[in-house]
C-alpha cells in the first residue's frame, strides 16, 4: 500500500556541508496496515511455524548445549552482515583462550554479540522491561571491548551519523538528527508496550525493528542491536520460552532486498510488503531451527550407539561425547575438567571417538591437542560462509 513517506526531513548542517537528515513518524502506521489476503496467511504460517519451535524447545533432551551453540552461530551470522570474517570455530576456540586464526577484533565483536544477547535474557527474566534503558544496556555490552568501544557504548548518539557513503552528503541514507533520537525512541518505547491496538506480536515486532533501523540511535552497533531487538522481542511477549529465532542467515542471504525494502518503506510507506518479508523470514527460520535441532537430536543417538558398540571403553567413551556435545571443539585438559576422568582415560576415550570417526584432532601435535565434534560443527557451520 502506497502512503507516501512515512516521516518528514529535516535540514541539517554537518560540517559545511547541508544534510536531509529523515524523522519517521511514530508508529503504528497511519493509515492502518491493511491486513488482506496477502498479509494475514503469511501471519499464520508465521506464527504455527513458532509454535512449532517453541515446542521443540521442550522436547529438546539436551536443550542448554542446543541453546549455547546456536546463539554462538547467530552471533557469528549477526556479526558478519556487519563485516566480520570471524567463524563459529573461530569464537568456540577464542572461548578456550586458545589463539584464533583471525583478526583478534573480528572474534571479540561476535564473543561481544554472545555477551549483549545472555545479558539482555537475563535481565528480561529477572523481570526488567523491555525499555530504552535496557537497549542502551545492551549496547554497552556490545560494545564494551574491540572495535566500537570508543563510540559511546550505552549511550544514544549526540552526533550525526549515516549510512552508505564517505560522509552524510553523500550518504544513501541520513537517520534523525541527533537531537532529536531521544524523542523518537521514546515513541517506540511506547509503541512496545502499547495495548488496544489489537496489532499480533510479530507485526509488532516486524515494525518495531524496521523503526529502530531508521532511528539509528546508537554512534555503532545498530544492526547488530536491531536484529537483538527482535529476538528479545519475542521472548519478552511469551511467543517463545527460548531464544530460539535468529534471522541474521535469513537477512544475510537477502541483503539487498533487506536494504530496498526498508528504504521503500522511507519513501512509499508500504509496510505491507517489508511485513511480508519479514513474516516469511520468521517461517523460514523457525522451520530451519525445527530442523536443526531434530538433525542434531538423530545424530547424538546415531553416535551414541556407535560408541555402545565399543565394549570396555564405552562408558567412558559415553562421559566425553557429553562434553563434546556440550562445547563441540575441547582441549584435553577441558575434557578432563568437565568429566572427571583422568588424562590417560579421558585420551583413550577420545581416541575411540576419533577412531570412529566422531571426533577430529585439530592441531597435528603431541601436546596441547584440539579436538572437534566435526559434524556436530558441519551442521551448525551451513549458512555461515563469509560474505
Amino acid at each position: 500500500m502506497f502512503r507516501g513517506e512515512t516521516g518528514k526531513h529535516e535540514t541539517i548542517t554537518v560540517g559545511s556541508e547541508a544534510v536531509r537528515a529523515f524523522i519517521p513518524n511514530p508508529l503504528p502506521p497511519d493509515p492502518p496496515l491493511v491486513m488482506d489476503a496477502g498479509l494475514q496467511p503469511l501471519l499464520e504460517a508465521a506464527v504455527l511455524a513458532l509454535g512449532r519451535l517453541d515446542g521443540v524447545s521442550t522436547l529438546l533432551p539436551d536443550k542448554a548445549l542446543f541453546l549455547y551453540t546456536y546463539v554462538r552461530k547467530e552471533a557469528v551470522l549477526s556479526s558478519q552482515i556487519e563485516g566480520t570474517q570471524s567463524s563459529l570455530s573461530d569464537l568456540l576456540l577464542f572461548e578456550l583462550d586458545q589463539a584464533p586464526g583471525v583478526p583478534l577484533d573480528d572474534v571479540v565483536e561476535v564473543s561481544n554479540y554472545v555477551g549483549a544477547l545472555d545479558y539482555g535474557l537475563a535481565r528480561l527474566r529477572e523481570g526488567f522491561p523491555l525499555s530504552n534503558r535496557l537497549i542502551r544496556e545492551i549496547h554497552g555490552v556490545l560494545l564494551s571491548r574491540g572495535r566500537g568501544s570508543g563510540k559511546d557504548p550505552g549511550e544514544f548518539r549526540r552526533s550525526q551519523n549515516w549510512i552508505g557513503g564517505t560522509r552524510p552528503g553523500n550518504a544513501i541514507f541520513v537517520p534523525p538528527p541527533h537531537t532529536v533520537v531521544p524523542d523518537c525512541m521514546s515513541e517506540l518505547e511506547r509503541f512496545l508496550h502499547a495495548e488496544g491496538d489489537s496489532l499480533p506480536v510479530l507485526i509488532r515486532t516486524g515494525l518495531a525493528h524496521l523503526q529502530f533501523e531508521t532511528i539509528h540511535p546508537f554512534l555503532d552497533g545498530n544492526g547488530r542491536v536491531g536484529r537483538l531487538l527482535i529476538t528479545f522481542l519475542l521472548c519478552h511477549s511469551g511467543v517463545l520460552r527460548e531464544p530460539l529465532l535468529y534471522l541474521s542467515l535469513y537477512l544475510k542471504q537477502n541483503r539487498a532486498t533487506y536494504y530496498e525494502l526498508l528504504e521503500r518503506v522511507r519513501r512509499g510507506g508500504d509496510w505491507e510488503e517489508w511485513l511480508s518479508f519479514f513474516l516469511e523470514g520468521v517461517k523460514q527460520v523457525a522451520e530451519g531451527a525445527v530442523t536443526t535441532a531434530e538433525r542434531l537430536g538423530q545424530m547424538f543417538l546415531q553416535d551414541r550407539s556407535r560408541i555402545e558398540a565399543a565394549g570396555r571403553r564405552a562408558g567412558s567413551g559415553l562421559r566425553v561425547h557429553e562434553t563434546l556435545k556440550a562445547r563441540p571443539i575441547q582441549s584435553m585438559s577441558s575434557v578432563c575438567e568437565s568429566t572427571g576422568l583422568s588424562f590417560p582415560a579421558a585420551s583413550s576415550a577420545m581416541e575411540l571417538l576419533v577412531e570412529l570417526g566422531i571426533a577430529r584432532e585439530l592441531t597435528g601435535k603431541q601436546r596441547n591437542r584440539l579436538f572437534s565434534y566435526d559434524r556436530y560443527l558441519a551442521i551448525l557451520n551451513e549458512g555461515t560462509e563469509p560474505l
